[in-house]
């Protein structure tokens, strides 16, 4: 049975936007020369692979399976097309890195700033996921390494303690909670919050706090940055929450202050997770050593804390 790699390509195009249209455009070719070649790649295979409706594409259980395999395909070629990088002039690496925002805003810069210095010749596609997110692409190959805090089920992956750090408040100076000491998540849902926009992980991962205790997250405006928040809690706008070590970085020169959540969800421990050491590129292999030696020297051990982010 012959597989074209193109085809193959497409294929992981069509399961990422679940649109045959614009996997089309992301492969560079017309909409009908994509249909035929899934056509054609569905009667070599005697196999539906995709659920076409007038909403869009959806994989079929025969689609999907392809896929899966299609990802571990790509992440072979990518291996192989990193050791023969010292042999080929121009050649680029590509790696992708996904992680949960407090990884995201509060201690990856440097790290990856120090690698991308070092690797000129890589490229990084760096996105903020909720965990269990990042655990599935992990598992699916769309991710090569990523950074996930809490109790989220990684036995399939290979774990590395990585940080700690918490979520807090922030509120503006003379606010009631101000003074209140450790205060449960509950408690702030009683005022305003500056949020994240929609797509952030950690937007959504207090709005399903919020539905764990049947209570709606009271929403006055969403920005796009950590900084941006800030920003606007001392502008009176409203409260938020966010990581502790973004937003004391942001908050030096502004009036607001910092107050502890006392939720045993707010204090989370991160791992650094990959599929398989030995099936990452040299090149990722030096982002992980980049990321263990930035480690925490006090991190707790596995599962001493609780987090769902």
């Amino acid at each position: 049975m012959h597989f074209n790699l193109v085809d193959l390509r497409l294929m992981v195009r069509i399961a990422d936007t679940c649109s045959l249209t614009r996997a089309a455009e992301a492969s560079h070719i017309s909409l009908s020369a994509a249909s035929t070649r899934i056509k054609g790649l569905e009667e070599s295979l005697g196999a539906d692979l995709l659920f076409r409706t007038s909403q869009g594409v959806t994989l079929t259980a025969a689609g999907q399976s392809l896929v899966e395999h299609a990802r571990v395909v790509f992440a072979r070629l990518e291996h192989m097309r990193a050791d023969l990088r010292e042999y080929t002039a121009g050649a680029k690496g590509h790696l992708r890195l996904f992680a949960n925002t407090t990884a995201l805003a509060g201690h990856l810069p440097p790290v990856v700033r120090r690698y991308l210095r070092e690797h000129p010749d890589v490229d990084i596609d760096l996105q903020e996921r909720l965990s269990h997110d990042i655990v599935r692409a992990l598992s699916e190959g769309q991710a090569d390494i990523g950074i996930v805090a809490g109790e989220v089920c990684t036995d399939a992956l290979e774990t590395h303690p990585y940080r700690r750090d918490r979520l807090v408040v922030l509120v503006p100076r003379g606010h009631e909670l101000e003074h209140a000491g450790p205060v449960s998540f509950g408690e702030t849902l009683a005022w305003g919050h500056v949020a994240m926009h929609d797509a952030s992980a950690i937007n959504s991962f207090l709005r399903q706090a919020g539905e764990r205790m049947h209570r709606a997250l009271k929403v006055r405006i969403q920005v796009d940055s950590i900084e941006s928040a800030c920003r606007m809690v001392d502008a009176g706008v409203g409260i938020a929450v966010l990581p502790e070590s973004a937003a004391r970085r942001h908050a030096r020169d502004l009036a607001i202050t910092i107050v502890p959540l006392s939720d045993a969800w707010a204090t989370r421990s991160m791992q650094i997770c990959i599929r398989s050491f030995a099936a990452l590129p040299p090149f990722a292999r030096d982002l992980l050593d980049l990321l263990s030696a930035d480690a925490s020297p006090d991190r707790p051990r596995a599962g001493s804390e609780v987090s769902v982010a």
